[in-house]
């Protein structure tokens, strides 16, 4: 469950939308048996494939659908899309770096849905499914059109977010070899940020930005407490390193 300090900065439209989405997390989620059935299933299929990176492996997903899952019931939306193209919007794996990475979620929303009618899944349920699995990456840049689309959207980019963000960023960054910061100016104040060499950059060119692009009002809320998070690491990073 998320939990909360007080948001100094907060008004009271903020708060109010933040206690209702805890009040939502704190209740036991109930799926309905079909869709318990079906967690089970895509679980079981993605962990098949192999991941993109060692940001994007089964934890990384389990993460996206349990957000996923209280913000559908913060939002009132419809289950039966949101936890499909939770579970399946990682599903086809393309590095970052590769030529073909704004295809990938499309790639991904063709896939899940070969995977979906294969289980007999509802195909009235396919053209949502297929936007909100295709419209959730940065790099696809496709217009939402949809609540569940938003939804699956601002449960991705949670996962950037908070400790969990902080920890996944450091992982990528050393897993290519990328130094942690620069050791003229760590935290890019006279220089323009440059994430392929530092991966502290990647704070100021993305993570630090994530929340205003947040949809719903309850994932607006708990990604401005994360980021908050976030900059308090920031700030004890600058005293152990002596900025």
């Amino acid at each position: 469950m998320f939990c909360m300090k007080p948001i100094k900065r907060g008004k009271v439209l903020l708060i109010q939308y933040v206690n209702k989405f805890l009040e939502t997390t704190l209740a036991e989620t109930t799926l309905s048996p079909a869709l318990q059935i079906l967690s089970g299933q895509c679980r079981d299929f993605i962990t098949s494939l192999k991941h993109a990176d060692v940001a994007h492996d089964i934890t990384h997903i389990e993460r996206v659908v349990r957000v996923a899952i209280q913000l559908c019931e913060a939002e009132n939306a419809n289950m039966a899309i949101v936890l499909p193209a939770a579970w399946l919007h990682d599903c086809v794996a393309v590095a970052k770096n590769h030529p073909d990475r704004a295809k990938a979620s499309t790639m991904a929303a063709d896939k899940a849905i070969g995977f979906l009618k294969g289980l007999g899944y509802d195909a009235n349920l396919f053209e949502e499914i297929h936007h909100a699995i295709a419209a959730h990456s940065f790099s696809a840049n496709i217009k939402i059109k949809t609540l569940e689309a938003q939804i699956v959207q601002d449960a991705d980019r949670m996962d950037a977010l908070g400790a969990i963000g902080v920890s996944r960023c450091m992982k990528v960054g050393g897993s290519i070899g990328r130094l942690l910061y620069s050791p003229d100016d760590p935290f890019c104040t006279t220089r323009e940020p440059d994430d392929k060499k530092f991966t502290l950059d990647h704070f100021f060119i993305k993570l630090l930005n994530i929340a205003k692009s947040m949809n719903t009002p309850s994932a607006k809320a708990e990604a401005q407490r994360r980021t908050h998070y976030m900059d308090a690491f920031l700030e004890q990073l600058k005293s152990e390193i002596g900025e």
